[in-house]
């Protein structure tokens, strides 16, 4: 048989410790065990009946299985609509574009804005797909720390003047998955200003704005003044209206950058199919009760893990926003993968260990809030049953 030579950028790439945790959950089940899975971000919510209407009404034309090629105008206008009312931000036609999904938008938009050698900033820890951007463009991956003891916030000024000479663009992400928690309203001024004076592009991930619990609205980015100037904002139906897998996102903001990144995306793709698009146009324009009633469902999920867990003896402190919690793993413990893998034996409980988000995750784990109140309930209570909170004692 012929031998194969594949690219060493896929040849660097792991199955992981998902691929993993996946392997085990399935040999748990095997043995007929209860397995409680927090370690996937799937909302287990419905979508609200006006969108899911919305969609169906549209396959049932056969037009609407032809090529997009093209955001429809009503969509363009929905967007617009949605961060005018949500955001207080005024945005132009040429400054909106989809892509399927903040992953995929993500993965290529490096592919615009870079050259191999060229180099990216992304938090760590942070959502491995910020480094991914980088490592489909062929551009060296610098991190920036984010650590508990600053609030989980970047220290711009502690950035080597080096690595900023060679960024050419800086992800950022708040409320932030993983380690949950959100950005004052001064540290986007000071980004704005430190991407200026540094000339980097600023991406920003806006996953959860709308499922936070320290106040009552999330920001976008493009809410400060100057954003435009330095960068975009990926804004996703996914977690707000629980369109996961219908695959559509938004990057708004800087004109130049959109218009660059649709031409590439021309090469590689016909069009968000049309039906999905006219579900988000549902979605972005209907009421927004349900984006409220879910978040307070979020939050009070938020309050039953984190409170129950310290109630039997694991300090976790509640998350600011996201459908994340974010730990330290118990005392006696030094490997937050050793930890998942005796947890999930031990309890039937997944979580997914903060070193898959980067070295500074080592020593944490992250749950998503996927259960509702009355399965946590029996989550905390097989984790107490379990002794392994006394590892150390």
């Amino acid at each position: 048989m012929q031998k194969i030579e594949f690219s060493d950028m896929v040849n660097s790439f792991q199955a992981g410790v998902f691929a993993m945790l996946n392997e085990k959950k399935e040999e748990l089940l095997k043995q007929g065990r209860t397995v409680y899975n927090l370690s996937v971000g799937t909302p287990d919510f419905p979508p609200a009946p006006h969108i899911m209407k919305a969609m169906q009404e549209a396959c049932e034309d056969p037009e609407n299985y032809k090529y997009a090629l093209e955001d429809l105008p009503e969509l363009t206008a929905a967007v617009q609509y949605r961060y005018q009312k949500r955001f207080g931000v005024e945005l132009k036609s040429n400054e909106i574009m989809s892509v399927y999904g903040s992953q995929e938008g993500m993965a290529h938009i490096g592919l615009a804005l870079c050259n191999p050698g060229d180099t990216i900033l992304v938090p760590d820890p942070g959502y491995p797909l910020f480094a991914m951007s980088g490592v489909m463009a062929g551009a060296k991956v610098e991190t920036y720390p984010i650590t508990e003891e600053n609030d989980y916030l970047p220290d711009l000024d502690g950035i080597p003047e080096e690595v900023l000479r060679r960024t050419k663009y800086m992800i950022v992400s708040y409320p932030l998955n993983p380690v949950c928690v959100c950005a004052p309203d001064s540290f986007y001024e000071k980004l704005i200003a430190f991407a200026k004076k540094h000339q980097i592009i600023i991406l920003h991930d806006n996953a959860y704005s709308d499922i936070i619990f320290t106040r009552k609205q999330g920001r976008s980015f493009l809410s400060f003044e100057g954003a435009k100037e330095v960068g975009v904002e990926f804004y996703s139906l996914s977690k707000s209206y629980n369109l996961t897998g219908a695959r559509i996102s938004f990057v708004v903001g800087n004109a130049q950058i959109v218009e660059k990144f649709k031409i590439l995306r021309s090469q590689i793709d016909y069009g968000i199919f049309l039906p999905v698009q006219y579900g988000a146009i549902a979605a972005l324009t209907g009421p927004d009760d349900f984006v409220e009633e879910q978040r307070k469902k979020y939050e009070a999920r938020n309050r039953a893990l984190c409170g129950g867990l310290r109630r039997i003896g694991w300090n976790v402190k509640d998350s600011d926003g996201t459908m994340f919690v974010w730990a330290k793993i118990p005392r006696g413990y030094e490997s937050s993968f050793d930890f998942c893998m005796e947890l999930m034996e031990k309890t039937g409980l997944i979580v997914t260990p903060g070193s898959a988000f980067g070295k500074g995750g080592e020593g944490y784990v992250r749950m998503a809030l996927v259960a509702d109140e009355e399965k946590i309930a029996e989550i905390i209570k097989a984790v107490d049953a379990s002794g392994i909170l006394h590892h150390a004692r």
